[in-house]
């Protein structure tokens, strides 16, 4: 059975807690490799970016590794891209040529409903688009699950270009499923509109105290055209700042996906504070998508 990681909604609450599980588990063994470099092992692992990523791309790398697998990493700078070769004619590619999954990352909002129904290998979401990015997903809500032992009921303060995120996205799809609350926080004109009530528009200042975590969005200036950003006045209004980080519960976290630019979206001193995960969100990334790869290829190995 083919198995795609697509997009958070496509799983169950207790799905998703068998997967949290699985990826605490992972990040308690992963240097560990008498209980875990087997589980992947002959599989073949192709990591297809379209974007630029240093934090995903390379944490995929490194969880297939962990887990056995051998990895192709395809660069389209380097390829038959600049020949013309399109998107399906390359995954379809580098299916033929014995890839038994497919981590992909690319700008177009829709291109994975169009090239998933042709492939007959696991194709997993690295970030497609603007609307999700799962794994991110998953491995917030690792961060979330060992910091407070629980996901219902907590409540996150999401500032910064909320509406171009495909990590609050998929923080937002989340929060649906384990009844979490999100408050969207920024410029008016970054924010998207409500998609029901467990998401409400907030006074970032205000909501602070009420939190249990903060996550911090950079400004995603190559989604924008015609843009101007004065970064002083920025992180005077939305950045997380000691002032804010001191309106903060005491067992309250600051997140941020990453990468994350020092004294505008966050105080270059506080992306090491002692309330900061960022990270530990990191080191996550490899657990989630070790769970994630696992979980994909469990049919086929």
């Amino acid at each position: 059975m083919i198995k795609h990681f697509l997009s958070l909604s496509s799983f169950s609450k207790a799905d998703l807690l068998s997967l949290i599980h699985r990826s605490h588990f992972f990040s308690q063994n992963q240097n560990r490799p008498d209980q875990i470099h087997h589980l992947l092992k002959h599989s073949i692992i192709a990591n297809v970016f379209y974007e630029p990523s240093t934090r995903t791309r390379c944490s995929f790398e490194i969880a297939a590794k962990r887990l056995g697998a051998d990895v192709v990493n395809f660069v389209p700078e380097h390829s038959s891209v600049k020949k013309g070769e399109t998107v399906y004619d390359t995954l379809k590619t580098l299916e033929s040529l014995g890839a038994d999954a497919i981590v992909f990352r690319h700008s177009d909002d829709h291109i994975i409903d169009l090239i998933k129904p042709a492939l007959k290998i696991s194709l997993i979401n690295a970030g497609a688009g603007k609307y999700e990015h799962p794994t991110q997903g998953l491995l917030d809500l690792l961060t979330l699950f060992q910091e407070f032992d629980k996901l219902e009921g907590l409540k996150v303060a999401v500032c910064g270009d909320v509406k171009h995120s495909r990590v609050a996205g998929s923080l937002i799809v989340a929060a649906k499923i384990f009844g979490m609350q999100i408050y969207q926080c920024g410029p008016e004109s970054l924010l998207p509109e409500i998609p029901g009530k467990h998401v409400e528009n907030a006074d970032f200042d205000k909501i602070l105290p009420e939190v249990d975590a903060v996550m911090m969005l950079r400004i995603q200036l190559e989604r924008h055209e015609n843009l101007e950003l004065d970064s002083k006045s920025y992180h005077h209004q939305f950045g997380m700042n000691h002032r804010r980080q001191e309106l903060m519960k005491k067992n309250a976290i600051i997140l941020h996906p990453g990468p994350f630019n020092r004294g505008v979206e966050i105080a270059d001193e506080l992306v090491e504070h002692p309330q900061s995960r960022i990270f530990k969100q990191m080191s996550n990334g490899v657990a989630t998508r070790m769970a994630v790869l696992e979980w994909a290829m469990s049919g086929r190995i």
